[in-house]
């Protein structure tokens, strides 16, 4: 079979590369997915680059998410009923850039008919983790504030056009001044641009003295402290990601006088904790959120899997359009308006 394939940690549209290499066999309690498409998220990508919290032995495939037809089972019972099915591939070892894929069978998800390959590729990371953390983790009232940075990014769009839904405002940070028309336009109840001024400031004539009690930040550094100093007394930040590898500058007295809080989020951390009833009743939640038009991934640019260098680089660039996707194989269900 084809996979994208890296043999050192570096930039990923220089080290991917891809190969042939033999088609895996499920074992015991795993199913063989014959993959149709992935997305390209910021997680695959630091992955290659060998900045992630968790790292492949090399030579590795990336890909932690995707969709595809279960084409063969292991040894076991469960995985046979399987067979057959379009199901979402959650990878938490990584994989799924290939044509073929192997996976534990409780990580293979089936998939309604209405929901087209392109949603469905990308169905786990972000409206998940948009999920989880808003409804499950942060469990935002309704018409309270919640603070958010990288708001252009895929899941903040998620977030805006969760906040419509559930009632909970949504105060979105951006860095550049033209990326605000799009939220506003999208639901989002008010727009800042870092690059008009101190965030925490802009934040207050907004919110007023008392600031936002709930805040999320997947890039740390800079973007991350200026949200943490936005946060009113007893704010929490839940931290997703750290996308410019720098710590977020927490002042230990104001953290103890304002009983401010931050914490970390990982969704296969937070999956894991979850029973398979949990879990199942999660992506029924997902499914029926994405037909509502609030948990849709907005798609861009679609790449065979021979074009990844440029699929990469795609997703690497500023302003670009829509979640990038990796296809592999054009059987499944196309997307429906």
């Amino acid at each position: 079979m084809k996979a994208a394939v890296f043999l050192s940690f570096g930039d990923p549209s220089e080290v991917l590369k891809v190969q042939d290499v033999p088609t895996p066999e499920p074992g015991p309690g795993e199913v063989r997915v014959r993959m149709i498409a992935s997305p390209v998220n910021p997680s695959d990508t630091m992955v290659v680059e060998g900045r992630y919290g968790v790292l492949p032995k090399l030579p590795a495939t990336p890909g932690f998410e995707g969709v595809g037809v279960v084409d063969k089972a292991g040894p076991g019972l469960m995985g046979r009923f399987l067979v057959g099915k379009r199901v979402v591939a959650i990878n938490q070892r990584g994989g799924n850039w290939a044509e073929y894929a192997v996976i534990p069978w409780k990580q293979a998800r089936p998939l309604p008919d209405d929901i087209a390959d392109d949603q469905a590729a990308t169905f786990f990371v972000n409206p998940v983790t948009a999920l989880a953390m808003v409804r499950h983790v942060l469990a935002v009232p309704k018409g309270e504030w919640l603070l958010l940075s990288a708001a252009g990014s895929t899941l903040g769009k998620m977030i805006v056009k969760l906040g419509r839904r559930d009632g909970f405002k949504t105060l979105c940070v951006v860095r550049r001044s033209e990326a605000k028309r799009e939220l506003i336009d999208l639901g989002a109840d008010a727009v800042v641009s870092s690059s008009e001024g101190p965030v925490p400031e802009q934040v207050r004539k907004i919110t007023g003295d008392d600031g936002p009690r709930y805040a999320i930040d997947p890039i740390g550094g800079e973007a991350g402290t200026a949200i943490y100093r936005s946060l009113g007394k007893g704010g929490r930040l839940v931290v997703y990601g750290s996308l410019t590898d720098e710590p977020i500058q927490v002042d230990p007295r104001s953290l103890i006088s304002s009983r401010t809080s931050v914490e970390g989020f990982w969704l296969g951390y937070w999956m894991s904790e979850r029973s398979i009833p949990g879990a199942l009743l999660l992506f029924r939640e997902v499914a029926a959120l994405i037909r509502e038009g609030v948990l849709d991934a907005d798609v861009g640019k679609t790449y065979p899997l021979d074009q990844v260098g440029e699929a990469v680089r795609e997703a690497a660039a500023v302003g670009r359009g829509g979640k990038v996707l990796l296809r592999m194989s054009a059987a499944g269900r196309s997307a429906v308006s």
